[in-house]
């Protein structure tokens, strides 16, 4: 059975401060709930809300400003992490929200909570991606992330603009290709030169059969 609650800040695909739901009562006891979200839409928390609307508003354009500040460090920068990876480009380990978080406060000098950085999952390539970080439900920063083995591996990504073992491998590709249209080419000159040395032996058989008729009809004319 869903629960209601009322929400006291913009939830990102539930709904705006104020509005009342329906939610999975996990999700509400276990998040919405503790985390300040949210309220059980009963009639007194209805009233309390109604009461200090104002308030609530007031104190979440205070927190909205105060992270739009904030977004200003952050908004495309670029984090570098080195890792050690294999030769195809894949990390021994992974890079988690933690490493971002730890990354993001070096580089930027900003310090951020591990549940602001929105992944699905952990990075295990070397690259570059971005992340949305979100400092207020009203307001998220995007930075890029530059996976790589080395400093000097960094530099290059930054400078392509995209990973580097995904140039290494398109180039082979390339090459590849290259060296199939060649190997084509090769295939239709032996072919040409196989059916021209044919031709030739088929038109010297020709004339040595020729030579030997006239010269079988010489004898015969010798005998006469």
């Amino acid at each position: 059975m869903a629960t209601e609650i009322i929400l006291l800040e913009k939830v990102e695909k539930l709904g705006q401060m104020g509005e009342i739901v329906n939610v999975k009562p996990g999700y509400a006891r276990n998040f919405l709930l503790p985390q300040g979200k949210a309220l059980r839409a009963t009639k007194s928390n209805i009233a309390y809300f109604e009461a200090e609307k104002k308030t609530l508003e007031a104190a979440n354009k205070k927190k909205a400003d105060e992270a739009s500040k904030v977004s200003t460090k952050l908004d495309g920068k670029t984090i570098k992490l080195i890792r050690a990876a294999s030769e195809a480009g894949h990390l021994y380990g992974s890079v988690n929200s933690r490493d971002i978080t730890e990354a993001v406060e070096a580089s930027c000098g900003v310090k951020v909570e591990r549940s602001q950085v929105e992944m699905n999952q952990n990075f295990k390539e070397i690259g570059l991606f971005d992340v949305s970080i979100a400092l207020h439900p009203e307001v998220k920063s995007i930075v890029t992330l530059n996976i790589a083995r080395t400093e000097d591996e960094a530099a290059e990504q930054q400078k392509l603009g995209r990973a580097l073992i995904a140039s290494e491998t398109e180039n082979m590709h390339e090459a590849a290709m290259e060296d199939a249209a060649k190997e084509e080419l090769l295939d239709d000159s032996a072919l040409e030169a196989e059916k021209a040395a044919a031709e030739a032996e088929a038109q010297a058989a020709a004339e040595e059969a020729a030579k030997a008729a006239e010269a079988t009809s010489a004898d015969a004319s010798e005998e006469e």
